[in-house]
């Protein structure tokens, strides 16, 4: 009996060392790491920006068109937009956004003879979009086209002196056109995005006086611009 006693003590003695060994050579667990989450285009917005637009201004006089000018148009322009995205499963994004800019686009033209002297000048006061977007999403680069209807208001004033007859001349029209352009859009952060953007816009022409004395206006332009927004 102390025989198979001893024997069993010597066992252990030897088998402990051994097990300890075992367990000092396991490779420790690591952590498991969640997958960054992936951003999302899908909320609402709303944001600021400033620009520079301008193209021609075209003239056509009298009914029927008896002369035309035309006159180049620049200025810069800053407002506002407000808008909602949704990004589908296939990071396809769609999206509806409004905008307005107050606008410092002008142009104006002087014409002189022997017998008498003109200018005629225009402008653009404010204008504004309500546009479709479809863009697809790398992550936070969103590329984009966008389109829809554009307004806005222009101005258009004159003056000629004729001898020693003075004429003058102003008024101005509400317009609702279209616009077409496109952009790319980054997420700064998960709230914050920068654009920048490029539209053509087209409200249609602006006609004032009759007869003889009748001038139209073309109001066309187009408008490179960035902004920033807030991801609610």
């Amino acid at each position: 009996m102390k025989r198979l006693l001893l024997s069993s003590a010597i066992a252990l003695a030897i088998a402990a060392p051994a097990s300890a060994a075992d367990l000092a050579n396991r490779y420790p667990v690591k952590a498991v790491v969640a997958p960054a989450p992936v951003f999302s285009w899908t909320g609402f917005y709303i944001g600021a920006n400033a620009g520079y637009g301008g193209d021609k201004y075209n003239y056509n006089f009298g009914v029927p068109v008896t002369s035309s000018a035309s006159a180049d148009s620049s200025g810069f322009f800053a407002g506002g937009q407000i808008g909602y995205n949704y990004q589908f499963a296939n990071n396809v994004v769609l999206g509806l956004e409004t905008d307005i800019q107050w606008s410092g686009i002008e142009g104006n033209i002087d014409t002189a003879s022997a017998r008498s002297a003109s200018n005629i000048k225009s402008s653009l006061d404010y204008f504004g979009t309500v546009r479709a977007r479809v863009g697809y999403a790398f992550d936070r680069v969103l590329p984009y086209i966008t389109g829809g209807m554009a307004y806005g208001e222009s101005k258009t004033s004159a003056t000629q002196l004729s001898g020693s007859t003075l004429s003058i001349f102003d008024g101005n029209d509400t317009k609702v056109g279209w616009t077409i352009g496109g952009g790319l859009e980054y997420a700064l952060t998960n709230n914050w995005t920068f654009k920048t953007e490029y539209l053509y816009v087209d409200l249609g022409d602006s006609d004032y006086g009759v007869g003889s004395s009748a001038v139209s206006v073309d109001n066309k332009f187009h408008t490179v611009k960035a902004g920033v927004n807030y991801k609610f």
